[in-house]
């Protein structure tokens, strides 16, 4: 069975969403889910095969976003690169108030 999202892939109307015909520089959200389910295409976070199999495992739920998921990956953080830098600013806005501070004093001001 082929699973076909494409909840994502049309144009926000006022009163109710359209599919794009492609005019101009759009997408042709017609076109893309017909050939897709033509040609049987898979395409990640737009469409799926999946097998009989597996829609009995799940219960025979149908619901398409079990299947074919639009959700983005979150990115993966390295935190220590992220420690690393966040310490490097610190060292470095402590040698610029020192710097200033340095200023100040030679100018008879009071330091911060």
């Amino acid at each position: 069975m082929l699973f076909i999202n494409a909840a994502e892939h049309y144009e926000k109307g006022k009163r109710q969403n359209v599919l794009r015909e492609g005019e101009g520089q759009e997408p042709n959200d017609i076109r893309k889910i017909v050939e897709t389910y033509q040609f049987r295409k898979e395409e990640e976070q737009y469409s799926r095969r999946v097998s009989m199999e597996e829609i009995e495992k799940n219960d025979w739920n149908l619901n398409i976003s079990r299947y074919v998921s639009t959700t983005q990956a979150e990115e993966i953080i390295d935190l220590e690169e992220v420690h690393n830098r966040l310490t490097d600013i610190d060292r470095r806005a402590k040698e610029a108030r020192e710097k200033h501070n340095t200023f100040l004093r030679e100018l008879g001001l009071r330091e911060i």
